[in-house]
């Protein structure tokens, strides 16, 4: 699947997205995994209250089953007007 990150999430881990074969079941499951890859992924999932995450771009939740899902999104939340 493609996971694809914005803002300070690209910024801490360094790539705007790349593709990454996983057994996650969940979203949280994945960020687990990313967690464990290195300091980088570990300090942008530091706090994941501070995140948001898109589904095929679809705004989801992080218990959100991953089965059949192409793309995950990972952001801050946004203001707006």
């Amino acid at each position: 699947m493609e996971v694809v990150y914005f803002a300070w999430v690209r910024e801490r881990i360094g790539v705007p997205r790349e593709s990454v074969e996983t057994e996650a079941a969940t979203v949280a499951d994945l960020v687990e995994e990313l967690r464990g890859r290195e300091k980088r992924y570990a300090a942008a999932f530091a706090d994941v209250s501070a995140l948001r995450v898109a589904l095929d771009q679809e705004l989801s939740e992080f218990d959100a089953a991953l089965e059949g899902v192409r793309e995950v999104a990972f952001f801050p939340p946004m203001t707006g007007g």
